[in-house]
């Protein structure tokens, strides 16, 4: 006779992390949660919701010999799947070896330059699409006519960005100094006309909303930080606790980008909801930590940001970097002066600072509309209701 006083747990079948999983789906249940966390491999997904480890015979059989007895376990989602590696898994490139070889001259290259490994590895990219699209050819051959070539037949059809053809014909400029023997003419490689968008940027009412929505501390603490201080995402993951200098309210925040350091000042409400957050979670190294004391994820904080929003019922658009936004433009509506705004964001150029100015609302709400003059002067002279236009006709 099968105990049904036992709590149960489901498994299935999930492509997490670039890898087959077990997710292991249970209602709430402290003790159950004890036995998950106490099988080596285990690993908890905020986005996801759920326990999971990698999905292989041995894992299945730990599994279940370690929840023998405690759960009933029901594995008919996980053993009916078929799954299907190829969908999964990214496109090799088709590259030949000397091509490969040089591509990995040219990594090095940039990295003897001093770029960051991010710039490094979409300069690489972007580079190595443009060789494997003339893989058959030899790279001294290339013209600016092979290069206008590939933007027609493969960067157009495909929709890349405005920025994503700025940084290819950027990475172009670095292989030909890498690689002077191309026919590739660097002068003649133009950039496409940068967008001249505006940030989107919420209301000082909507970062509230945002926050008071946000019942985990860890999220919360991270959500008020990047705000209150106009954090890149990568400056919040990367903060240590010696960054914070609690007695003189200031934050260092180092290597920022343009590998600059620079300080930016703690707000004085924030400090009982940090200390809150450091008591409950004791990190070790960095502020904000993940599993097993490693950095915590930009993907995870996305995800809780978006969930925040949608309780928050903020129909913007919203990222990390919308709260950057959002704290330039209100200190420049509180009449902060913009070159201490450019030194709080970290920004090189007064030209970066300036975009805020065109958002601002301080000197925008000064300005009457016409129709707003034309009614008022008629209502003053008694030949028109400042009502009128909201009358039934």
């Amino acid at each position: 006779m099968i105990n049904t006083t036992l709590p149960s747990i489901t498994l299935e079948d999930k492509y997490h992390r670039k890898q087959h999983q077990i997710l292991i789906r249970f209602p709430y249940n402290k003790p159950l949660i004890g036995k998950v966390r106490a099988i080596y491999g285990t690993r908890w997904s905020i986005h996801l919701k759920s326990w999971y480890i990698k999905n292989t015979p041995s894992h299945l059989k730990l599994l279940k010999t370690q929840l023998n007895g405690h759960t009933l376990i029901d594995d008919s989602a996980l053993t009916q799947s078929k799954f299907n590696t190829q969908k999964h898994n990214k496109r090799k490139r088709v590259i030949n070896s000397k091509h490969k070889k040089l591509l990995l001259g040219y990594m090095h290259f940039l990295r003897g330059k001093c770029y960051s490994e991010s710039t490094v590895k979409t300069y690489l990219s972007l580079t190595a699409d443009l060789v494997e699209f003339y893989n058959n050819k030899d790279l001294s051959t290339l013209t600016n006519r092979d290069v206008e070539l590939f933007i027609e037949q493969i960067m157009i059809p495909k929709r890349y960005s405005i920025s994503t053809h700025r940084q290819f014909i950027s990475s172009l400029k670095q292989f030909k100094a890498y690689f002077p023997d191309c026919n590739i003419e660097e002068l003649n490689l133009v950039l496409p006309k940068k967008d001249n968008l505006l940030p989107t940027v919420l209301s000082k009412a909507e970062v509230i909303d945002i926050i008071r929505c946000t019942q985990n501390l860890k999220h919360r603490t991270i959500i008020t930080l990047l705000y209150s201080c106009g954090l890149r995402i990568g400056e919040l993951i990367n903060l240590k606790l010696f960054d914070i200098d609690i007695d003189r309210r200031q934050l260092a925040v180092r290597l920022g980008k343009g590998r600059k350091d620079r300080y930016v000042i703690l707000a004085e409400s924030f400090l009982p909801l940090l200390h809150n957050y450091v008591l409950t979670y004791q990190p070790k190294t960095y502020v904000f930590e993940g599993q097993n004391g490693n950095r915590y994820s930009a993907e995870s904080i996305r995800s809780f940001l978006k969930r925040s929003c949608k309780y928050a019922k903020i129909g913007k658009r919203v990222t990390p970097h919308t709260l950057r936004h959002s704290y330039a433009t209100h200190l420049l509506e509180s009449g902060i002066d913009i070159r201490y705004i450019q030194e709080l964001l970290g920004h090189a150029k007064p030209e970066t600072t300036m975009i805020y100015t065109h958002v601002s609302k301080k000197d925008l709400l000064q300005i009457k509309s016409p129709l707003d003059i034309a009614l008022k002067n008629m209502a003053a002279s008694n030949t028109l209701p400042s009502t009128l236009l909201s009358q039934n006709l």
